[in-house]
């Protein structure tokens, strides 16, 4: 007998039929259903393909369930395993710590009064090795600071002792430093030239002083380790004497020793850079140039008013010695006007022979006044030129502050050059004036003596003519 199906059961089968056709749609797409049995048919084997997948996935699900639980058991063994180590290294720890600190009483109760010893063996071993780092020894010696190095970190670790070999190293080097520092040596090593050229080159080595080669200065970087030409060397009386020693094989020889360092030192650097004359000149500055160009424009007419004057003075004195003036000097052409005016009486000559010595005068002094204002005014000059400099000098000090005095005294000795030339060209410039001065005064002298013989043999010959007609 079959029951009535109700509204729910039928609802449900025709979901089911539906979802068994999209399923057989999708798992047979390219095959044609013609009829309700084929359609039957494909229903079922969908049903028997998904049973498959279904149980597939289920199988997949539970071994990869029990692959987690396996690997879980493995971690958590893992972890007691870690665990039971680390007590393990924590026990060991302990159990060392307290055997380094029995260790590390008996070794301070066996080193005794030996540990104050290797104190002062790390302290020497210090010295030495800054010693050795900036020594000229250190040029031509290589690698003592390397064994300084692992001695000073043997002693300075807590489980190591220098052996008695290394300390008697220590005491060798010690030795060979002082040795050394008493000898002049000779040996082949890299010299870098101031182009940047790097030669091997026979260096003289003069204790830890100086170190010289091909007559030249050179220095040493201890930093680097290069040996170098210096730049610039000193004056030339200090280096007259370094061929004559590099060349010697025994004996005395003076040469110039800087025993300030081994960079080329101190005083051999304050040799270096004291400025020359042409340095100092240029010092000056622009006012300084000034002053030099009218140094040289007095120089100019010193000179060439002593070589007229000179000749103005041989052609007076040619003229004293002739009886028949000339003009071609000055006291030629003076007594000229007196040829010329032969009858004027004497206080008319005297007015003639005055305005022409009048005319002489300019040619005579000509240059002097130029001469006398240079004297006056190149100190003036000298004066300007420090006061400018001593305002730049403390516009650098407001600026940067007065903590580097050589900065303050090389602006102030620059500030005074100007003053220096100033002096330099008044000096001399007052002297040629004075001279020349006198020489022309002689001159003018002379043909003013001449004048005055003339007026009065004129008037002398007036009163006798007077005579002879009363």
């Amino acid at each position: 007998m079959i029951k009535p199906l109700n509204s729910l059961t039928v609802f449900a089968s025709g979901i089911l039929t539906a979802f068994c056709l999209v399923s057989a749609v999708n798992a047979a797409p390219s095959e044609e259903v013609r009829n309700l049995d084929e359609l039957l048919s494909i229903v079922k084997q969908g049903r028997v393909e998904d049973r498959k997948l279904i149980k597939q996935r289920e199988s997949q699900f539970m071994a990869d369930k029990n692959r987690q639980a396996s690997l879980l058991k493995e971690a958590k063994e893992a972890l007691k395993r870690e665990e039971e180590r680390s007590q393990s290294l924590e026990a060991l720890y302990e159990k060392n710590e307290i055997a380094l600190t029995d260790q590390q009483e008996i070794l301070e109760k066996r080193l005794g009064a030996l540990k104050e010893l290797f104190g002062h063996v790390t302290g020497t071993a210090g010295d030495l090795r800054t010693t050795l780092h900036t020594s000229l020894t250190s040029a031509q010696i290589k690698g003592r600071e390397a064994f300084l190095d692992s001695l000073i970190k043997k002693m300075n670790s807590s489980v190591e002792l220098p052996s008695i070999e290394e300390i008697e190293q220590l005491w060798y080097e010690m030795q060979r430093e002082m040795i050394e520092s008493g000898k002049v040596v000779k040996f082949t090593t890299k010299v870098i030239e101031p182009t940047g050229t790097e030669t091997d080159r026979q260096v003289v080595r003069i204790g830890t002083y100086n170190l010289i080669s091909d007559s030249k200065y050179l220095q040493y970087d201890a930093d680097t380790g290069v040996i170098s030409e210096l730049p610039k060397q000193p004056k030339t009386q200090y280096l007259d004497y370094i061929s004559d020693f590099e060349s010697a094989e025994s004996g005395q020889y003076p040469i110039g020793l800087d025993p300030t360092g081994p960079k080329g030192g101190s005083l051999l650097s304050a040799l270096i850079d004291s400025p020359n004359l042409v340095e100092r000149w240029h010092q000056g500055g622009v006012v300084g140039y000034i002053i030099s160009l009218v140094g040289l424009s007095a120089l100019l007419i010193a000179l060439w008013r002593f070589v007229v004057l000179i000749r103005l003075d041989v052609g007076v004195t040619r003229q004293l010695g002739q009886q028949k003036p000339s003009t071609d000097n000055p006291l030629g052409r003076v007594l000229n006007v007196y040829e010329e005016n032969p009858n004027l009486d004497p206080e008319s000559l005297e007015l003639k022979l005055a305005e022409a010595i009048v005319k002489e005068r300019p040619s005579i002094e000509k240059g002097l006044p130029a001469l006398k204002i240079i004297a006056m005014v190149a100190p003036l000059m000298g004066l300007l030129g420090t006061v400018t400099g001593m305002i730049i000098t403390f516009q650098a000090i407001t600026i940067f502050g007065a903590g580097d005095p050589k900065a303050m005294a090389g602006g102030i000795s620059a500030a005074l050059v100007t003053t220096v030339l100033g002096l330099i060209v008044a000096i001399p410039t007052v002297l040629l004036h004075a001279l020349l001065s006198a020489r022309a005064k002689r001159i003018l002298q002379v043909i003013e003596q001449q004048s005055a013989g003339l007026i009065a043999e004129q008037a002398e010959s007036g009163e006798q003519m007077n005579v002879r007609a009363v």
